[in-house]
């Protein structure tokens, strides 16, 4: 498991990951590329994948699937696009 600090810092670890993992298949590339539709299916290919997010008025961690993740990821992609 991996513990950052909001949602955002989360996304950006998930993304993390899967262009780490890129880099360790393709090492001898000196530019990666991939697109929406990769990064969700190397969501899915993860055997077990959850986000457990602090709710303050409960005071618990609700958990999200991979959907939740995957609908915050293309979110997260969108708003860099448009910045």
């Amino acid at each position: 498991w991996t513990d950052y600090d909001g949602v955002p810092e989360a996304l950006d670890g998930v993304c993390q990951l899967y262009e780490q993992n890129l880099k360790q298949v393709n090492p001898k590339l000196k530019s990666i590329t991939y697109e929406i539709s990769d990064i969700f299916g190397y969501i899915d290919s993860m055997g077990d994948l959850c986000c457990l997010v602090f709710n303050p008025q409960s005071n618990s961690y609700i958990p999200h699937n991979r959907e939740w993740i995957k609908a915050r990821v293309f979110e997260h992609f969108k708003s860099l696009v448009q910045q």
